[in-house]
């Protein structure tokens, strides 16, 4: 039976704002290396597994970033499903099991795309443990032996010893201090990995009798979908439909057929700053500094500084991340809680939770250096060979200043070539493209004047990269 990598790498990473965005989210950032936390993940599901070529699921906001950094690890994806709406773990992995399963059944190992592994061998040898499992029909998850009372993980109580694993008899959600105390202490629990390895059928099968609204509605989400060259799209109305949960409530929790094999890799999810700083090599006093940082009796800390100088004295247990547009300061012990600060700027629409300040764009990125009541000021950077969709804005005027390279504008009729201190005005509401055509990267400073300059201003009129 081929086995398939299935790679989820949907959802934000809301606690490890404020690098973390919805449209910049924590498995495309390079944290601990020069790699994103979706190519360490890539590259681990090749290595691990003699398997097809991987299925990715990620949103659609983020399509274009996923694609280019699968590329730059040289491996061509099955396919990357898009999911217009997140519907969270259940309906993602039934959107690849159905999809894997279009000409034959196909044994899939579910990767979270925001994991650390360090010890590859051993992590191996697990995977064909659970594959041995997941070949007599069981629903196999990893599971990690507990280091510490941790309350940001969900936790499984063991059964009977089952060949390299053992059934599972509980699972428990993220318990309170004084639970995790207690199961930390006992040969019983694990913390729940994530790593999910079966049949893609027999987890079809599970899913369609425990929770048939999430199966019917990915099942008519595939069948309907559309195959952009390597993206998937699925049915926006089909699966904007599908109830909203995890495998672990919808299937895991439900079924007896589940089952766990222990992992002992040196396993770090990296899903808050504590665990960051945990993962992050430390000095003497116990910090982990990355950027320009200056310190003086300051213990047990992380401070993160990406775009200036943040100096720190006399403090211990802090969380401090510096960005261009944004400073956290938490507490160790409430890391776990920054997504409420992430759930409090949606309320108030606050473009911080959604927008990083460099934003990556399929044709290149932009960021914004300044901005007033009724004026914004941009860099933009267009790779070679790239453009900008022909476009036009109702609210607001551009004009653009050319740093470096060399700039093809259509503007209305005409087409200008400009070069390096060249400039051009483009009045609101006209028919306008940026694009470079030459081998170099294009930069410009585009200012905007006008009495309402969000990214939604944009009516899009062609596109080579299929956005609406």
């Amino acid at each position: 039976m081929k086995i398939v990598p299935v790679i989820l790498c949907g959802g934000m990473g809301a606690r490890l704002w404020p690098v973390s965005r919805e449209l910049y989210p924590k498995h495309l950032l390079t944290i601990m290396n020069d790699r994103s936390l979706l190519q360490e993940t890539i590259s681990r599901s090749i290595s691990c597994l003699n398997a097809e070529n991987p299925i990715l699921v990620c949103s659609e906001e983020t399509q274009f970033l996923v694609g280019s950094q699968v590329e730059e690890v040289g491996v061509t994806p099955e396919t990357i499903i898009l999911e217009p709406v997140s519907r969270d773990t259940a309906p993602a992995i039934a959107l690849a099991a159905y999809h894997a399963t279009l000409k034959e059944d196909a044994l899939l190992v579910v990767f979270p795309s925001d994991h650390i592994i360090r010890d590859q061998h051993t992590f191996q040898d697990s995977l064909e443990n659970a594959i041995s499992l997941a070949q007599k029909d069981y629903l196999v998850t990893l599971g990690i032996k507990p280091t510490r009372a941790e309350t940001g993980y969900g936790y499984i109580r063991v059964g009977d010893p089952l060949g390299y694993g053992h059934q599972v008899q509980k699972f428990i959600e993220k318990p309170d201090l004084d639970s995790a105390r207690e199961y930390a202490g006992s040969d019983d629990y694990y913390w729940n990995s994530g790593i999910f390895v079966f049949k893609a059928g027999n987890y079809l099968s599970e899913l369609s009798n425990l929770r048939p609204a999430i199966a019917n509605a990915a099942m008519q989400a595939i069948q309907k979908s559309v195959k952009e060259a390597i993206f998937t799209r699925v049915c926006a109305k089909s699966f904007g439909s599908c109830p909203k949960e995890s495998i672990d409530y919808a299937v895991m929790e439900q079924t007896s057929k589940a089952a766990m094999v222990p992992l002992n890799a040196d396993w770090g999810d990296l899903g808050s700053w504590h665990a960051i700083w945990e993962a992050t090599d430390h000095d003497p006093s116990h910090n982990a500094f990355i950027g320009d940082v200056i310190s003086e009796d300051v213990s047990n800390s992380y401070i993160r500084a990406d775009q200036r100088l943040v100096a720190a004295v006399g403090i211990d247990n802090l969380i401090l991340v510096e960005t261009a547009d944004a400073v956290l300061v938490t507490t160790q012990k409430d890391a776990q809680n920054v997504k409420k600060i992430v759930h409090k700027l949606r309320q108030n629409k606050r473009e911080e939770s959604h927008n990083p300040s460099k934003v990556q764009k399929p044709w290149g990125y932009y960021e914004s250096i300044g901005s007033g009541a009724e004026h914004q000021v941009k860099n933009i950077q267009v790779a070679p060979g790239a453009s900008l969709s022909l476009q036009k804005h109702v609210h607001r005027s551009e004009h653009w200043i050319v740093v470096s390279g060399t700039a093809t504008v259509t503007l209305g009729d005409t087409i200008s070539v400009l070069e390096k201190n060249e400039s051009i005005f483009v009045p609101a509401g006209s028919v306008h493209r940026l694009a470079n055509s030459g081998e170099t990267p294009l930069e410009i400073i585009e200012v905007q004047v006008g009495t309402y300059l969000g990214e939604d201003d944009i009516v899009r009129l062609d596109d080579q990269y299929g956005r609406d």
